[in-house]
């Protein structure tokens, strides 16, 4: 038997994880760190503009399935109750976690998002060929870089 550690595997209780409230949990979409979230956490946080108004909430992320890395958050802008809600998908790179906000901050008006890609409830683009999402890239790639907060 191998006493390198790194062929003895861990049992998850070894290693909790902390929970929102800071007690310790088994449930790591309950879970987030300085620097990880749950996926699932992701949804629902709020994104600002750099004046600290509210733009929308993140909807979902499209993940890239090689890399694994979010490409895409999609913000839900707009709407009542559930209706009329449009979908602005925005590159990842341009959100920024503020801690203070307890939300993401993009460099972003609401003109700019209005006139960017979008789709209505029920209105799902087409992922499949790349095009949606260098038209996603064209319109905010170059005039919409990340900056730091």
């Amino acid at each position: 038997m191998s006493t390198d550690a790194r062929a003895t595997p861990i049992h998850a209780s070894a290693h909790p994880l902390v929970a929102p409230s800071g007690g310790l949990t088994d449930d790591a979409s309950l879970s987030e760190t300085r620097s990880l979230i749950a996926a699932s956490k992701v949804n629902g946080t709020h994104v600002y503009n750099r004046e600290g108004n509210s733009l929308g909430s993140i909807y979902d992320v499209m993940i890239n399935k090689r890399s694994g890395m979010a490409e895409y958050a999609i913000l839900s802008f707009g709407g009542f109750l559930g209706m009329g809600k449009d979908y602005h998908p925005l590159p990842w790179h341009v959100l920024q976690y503020n801690e203070r906000m307890g939300g993401y901050v993009v460099d972003l008006d609401l003109d700019r998002l209005q006139g960017g890609p979008a789709y209505a409830t029920g209105d799902v683009p087409d992922w499949s060929t790349g095009e949606y999402g260098r038209q996603i890239d064209d319109y905010y790639g170059a005039a919409l870089p990340a900056f730091p907060i």
